[in-house]
């Protein structure tokens, strides 16, 4: 067992440390002049700590958190925090340090994997949700409840928006706000993240013409879908079905297909319309770019992964506005340590697709790391797997079939039957087929 010495010894996350060492949190506290003239018993950097192993343990109170970073220090002489300590000491650190920290992380996870690019573009995607606060008097100050039809939600909502890399799921920026804050107006502010290189996919509520033309000065290139009605003129036809068009000045190139699902119930008929910046048919056909849209939905998967499998569907523990900061930045923090985690483990196997790696497995085993105080500092020899690593690969999830709906249980969590009763939760065996529309002469 190697950990910190003294009053440092509980500031660790288990082998995700060695993803944040603590030269990178000593730094980060010096930049936000958080570290303290004086070494307290509760240190700024054990603090950093005890926020994100929160994260991996949102279910407990940080007393219980506590009580897992320092199970596996037996034998040292360590403090024992009231929780109103521990509620001083994170309010002393405020959430700009954790901001900071989630600033040297965020980015898309470096991989070789060929599945995170397509023709040299790395596939990214832009979508927002929300998530549920506290109901407290600070909080309902900035953060109101939602209307419903019976009056108003139980408790007060944020809206999250992210901007995510696809093959990895791995944040490249992230804002919330207040639900009166649109998807759109944060969108405007993740187009500082946009880079030349990148392919940017997002939903029909993102094709607005000053939009598109604030996300395509970035330099990113674009694949939108939009209204089937919509009206666009046809500039130019191309020999792969598409046509040349132009929205707001901005020149635009547009592929209209139907795409039909068959299973043994029967053929089901959709339209779709995108539109890209990717000009040349050439270098980029039609055919291709319709089934690589579909992996806008990764950013689904990863908005499930933080807000069920590591929030559990829990509201968040802080009752104030800073408190929130603090532990959506650290959320997020956590959440990119461990796809960090899973792509080191998946790139150690070369052409194993990052898809196969098990976010669920590598929570447990992270938490496990934790309990044990184990992995803490790394050895002269650096193992880029790790034990995280070890159990992903051990666990890897069988390789995507097509799926024609969300992921249903065959018993309810819930006495309610919030879909209806009639629900068809049976699988099926499915065919896709797709078919370009080309514009009438």
């Amino acid at each position: 067992m190697t950990v910190a010495a003294g009053v440092f010894a509980p500031g660790h996350l288990g082998e995700l440390t060695r993803l944040v060492p603590f030269e990178m949190v000593d730094d980060v506290l010096a930049m936000t002049r958080r570290t303290e003239s004086r070494v307290r018993l509760l240190p700024a950097r054990v603090v950093m700590y005890l926020l994100l192993a929160g994260c991996l343990f949102a279910e407990l109170g940080y007393l219980q958190v506590w009580s897992k970073l320092t199970s596996g220090l037996s034998g040292l002489p360590l403090v024992a925090p009231s929780g109103s300590a521990l509620r001083q000491a994170r309010q002393r650190l405020g959430p700009q340090p954790v901001r900071a920290l989630f600033d040297v992380l965020r980015g898309p996870a470096a991989t070789s994997a060929a599945q995170t690019r397509w023709r040299g573009l790395l596939l990214a995607v832009i979508d927002g949700t929300f998530l549920t606060v506290a109901d407290s008097p600070a909080t309902t100050s900035r953060y109101a409840k939602q209307r419903c039809n019976n009056g108003s939600s139980g408790y007060p909502q944020l809206r999250l928006s992210a901007l995510l890399a696809c093959g990895t799921r791995s944040v490249i920026d992230a804002v919330f706000d207040p639900v009166s804050v649109g998807e759109l107006d944060q969108a405007r502010q993740l187009a500082r993240s946009l880079r030349p290189g990148m392919l940017l996919m997002a939903d029909r509520n993102y094709a607005g013409a000053d939009l598109i033309a604030t996300l395509a000065a970035t330099g990113a290139d674009l694949l939108i879908r939009c209204k089937t009605g919509r009206k666009l003129p046809i500039l130019r036809r191309h020999r792969d079905g598409s046509f040349a068009s132009i929205i707001g000045g901005l020149p635009i190139r547009v592929i209209d297909a139907q795409i039909s699902i068959t299973t043994t119930d029967g053929t089901h008929t959709g339209g779709y319309r995108l539109i890209t910046t990717l000009l040349d048919p050439g270098t980029h056909p039609a055919a291709e770019l319709i089934p690589l849209y579909h992996q806008r939905w990764e950013i689904e998967t990863a908005y499930l992964e933080l807000k069920s499998s590591i929030l559990g569907g829990r509201v968040l523990r802080a009752r104030t506005c800073d408190g929130i900061s603090q532990e959506i930045y650290a959320l997020l923090t956590v959440y990119q340590l461990l796809r960090t985690a899973m792509v080191d483990a998946t790139d150690s196997q070369p052409g194993l697709d990052p898809d196969r790696a098990s976010f669920t497995t590598a929570l447990n085993a992270a938490r496990d790391q934790i309990i044990h105080a184990a992995g803490i500092i790394a050895d002269t020899v650096i193992d880029l797997v790790g034990v995280i690593g070890i159990h992903v690969l051990a666990h890897l999830l069988p390789e995507r079939r097509l799926r024609t709906k969300t992921r249903m249980i065959k018993r309810s969590n819930s006495k309610y039957q919030a879909r209806g009763p009639n629900i068809d939760r049976r699988s099926y065996q499915a065919t896709t087929s797709i078919d370009i529309i080309r514009p009438d002469p």
